[in-house]
């Protein structure tokens, strides 16, 4: 069994120490700083607990010393002091941040590291990358590369069409800050919630706009090599215009504290969600243009004896999955690891990445 801390016991973090824990193979101290969130991890004989403050180094240091990774679930302001932590330690570091700025501390972290560092191994960015990239591969020449992701609930109540479905600073952080892209070839930053569009799946129409951090690194990894590449978030129509209501014209944009406690104490959670992933690629290939896209729908259910949302089972079963891969030496084991390095069938073959793979086999069966 393979020793493992998991900072963060909210939804995720939660979710991820459960999944880890019933397949015998690892455990798992979960670590928070609120010791009322710890109770509320599920007692498990391959799961202990233990209160911390991130902040105290040498603390968070012991803690991780002797074990074999650390999986940080915890708000992405704290994504650098537990990285500096792990590269101190001598551990494996992963992470679900969608922080550009943060994961670029990283990377420069993992530049001297003796071990493994893979940020932003969640949904988006995460497996989001993995498959853009595999399908990009497929092509002799790229021509745009189109990523869209959302969680939504499946039966909106409110104005916003929105339900809590997983870290409300998360989706702050994402609404406001630059978002990379390339247009016309060149690596660019663009505003967060603009370039709003509509498309239809399945008979649903969606809007789909800017936000930051879902491309992960794979602008850095298509740079001069593809026309067009972008991420939008997708909601269902009328989310993105009262949102920008309330970040631009009522200024919540620079009091990101009330922003939150308003959305915390207005919006119920729910585990009646649906995460919707939409990946196009377009270019040529043996003179041909020709476009290959990418569409999935992961709903909740019962994952370790427990009802969880399908945010939850996307987000921590890809982080799991590239751990599982990790372990068992499919990855690289040193130095910085981005999303796009890993093979889309390596995923989808794992025991955790198989929470995504329904759809997948289903469409490469009729192909």
């Amino acid at each position: 069994m393979k020793d493992i801390v998991v900072i963060g016991a909210g939804k995720i973090g939660s979710t991820i120490a459960r999944m880890l824990a019933h397949t015998g193979d690892y455990r798992v101290c979960v670590a928070d700083r609120s010791a009322e969130q710890l109770q509320q991890v599920e007692k498990h004989e391959a799961i202990s607990t233990a209160t911390i403050d991130i902040s105290d180094k040498k603390a968070l240091v012991g803690l991780l010393s002797g074990k074999f990774a650390v999986l940080s679930a915890a708000p992405f302001h704290l994504t650098v002091a537990i990285a500096e932590a792990a590269a101190e330690a001598e551990i494996h570091y992963l992470d679900l941040t969608e922080d550009v700025e943060s994961t670029r501390h990283v990377k420069a972290i993992a530049a001297e590291a003796k071990t493994a560092f893979i940020p932003q191994c969640g949904l988006a960015p995460g497996f989001i990358s993995i498959v853009a990239n595999d399908l990009a591969k497929r092509f002799d020449t790229l021509e745009s590369v189109r990523m869209r992701v959302g969680a939504l609930p499946q039966y909106p109540s409110n104005a916003l069409n929105y339900n809590l479905t997983w870290s409300t600073d998360g989706v702050i952080n994402e609404y406001i800050e630059p978002c990379e892209a390339i247009v016309e070839g060149s690596l660019i930053e663009v505003p967060a919630m603009e370039e709003r569009e509509e498309f239809s799946l399945d008979g649903v129409t969606y809007e789909a706009f800017n936000t930051s951090g879902g491309l992960g690194t794979l602008c850095e990894s298509l740079k001069g090599k593809v026309r067009t590449l972008n991420y939008k978030t997708i909601r269902y129509p009328g989310h993105a215009a009262i949102f920008k209501a309330l970040l631009n014209d009522l200024g919540l944009r620079h009091r990101r504290e009330v922003l939150k406690d308003i959305l915390e104490n207005a919006l119920p959670t729910t585990t009646q969600d649906v995460v919707v992933i939409f990946v196009t690629v377009s270019g040529f290939r043996e003179g041909r243009l020709v476009q290959e896209t990418y569409a999935n729908k992961v709903y909740s259910g019962v994952v370790a004896g427990r009802m969880q949302s399908g945010i939850q089972i996307t987000t921590a079963g890809s982080i799991c999955a590239v751990l599982d891969m990790l372990a068992d030496g499919k990855i690289a084991t040193k130095g910085f690891v981005r999303q796009e390095d890993i093979a889309l069938d390596t995923f989808l073959a794992n025991r955790f990445g198989h929470y995504y793979a329904q759809k997948h086999e289903t469409e490469r069966a009729a192909s």
